[in-house]
């Protein structure tokens, strides 16, 4: 179990805020206090956070792809620069990986060589919100296919 402490302003404390709300989205939390406290620059809330690290709920009872088996070596290739676009994505939203898209939907997006937003939309998982949200960063062409 690991803490993080936090202390937020009543009063312009937007950004540290947002910075608290993807630390949260980010990890299992056990358990979070928090507290009102009156200081000389006006008040501000201050939060302890009990959480696990390292959290997937994907990964409990599942076998490991390894999908550079599994993919031709062009596929492998594409699906490779996906899940550095993914992992970017991630870090800048503080939201896991598997969030933005699951390693089985990038190898799914991976087969296909011309990426539009129809087309990312037919993968199974992917949805009209994940497709609005992230499917302009893996789209190769902007329109879509009337097919």
């Amino acid at each position: 179990m690991q803490i993080k402490l936090f202390t937020i302003p009543v009063m312009g404390g937007e950004a540290l805020n947002e910075d608290l709300n993807k630390f949260l989205r980010s990890k299992k939390i056990l358990q979070v206090e928090q507290q009102l406290q009156d200081g000389p620059g006006g008040g501000a809330w201050c939060f302890c956070v009990k959480y696990i690290e390292d959290f997937s709920p994907f990964s409990k009872g599942r076998e490991k792809t390894y999908y550079k088996k599994v993919l031709d070596k062009p596929a492998f290739q594409r699906f490779s620069a996906m899940r550095e676009v993914r992992k970017r994505i991630a870090k800048e939203e503080g939201i896991p990986a598997y969030a933005v898209f699951t390693d089985a939907e990038l190898a799914d997006l991976a087969k296909i060589e011309d990426l539009t937003p129809g087309k990312i939309k037919g993968v199974k998982g992917i949805g009209e919100k994940k497709l609005e949200k992230y499917g302009f960063h893996f789209a190769n062409s902007p329109e879509d296919e009337k097919s």
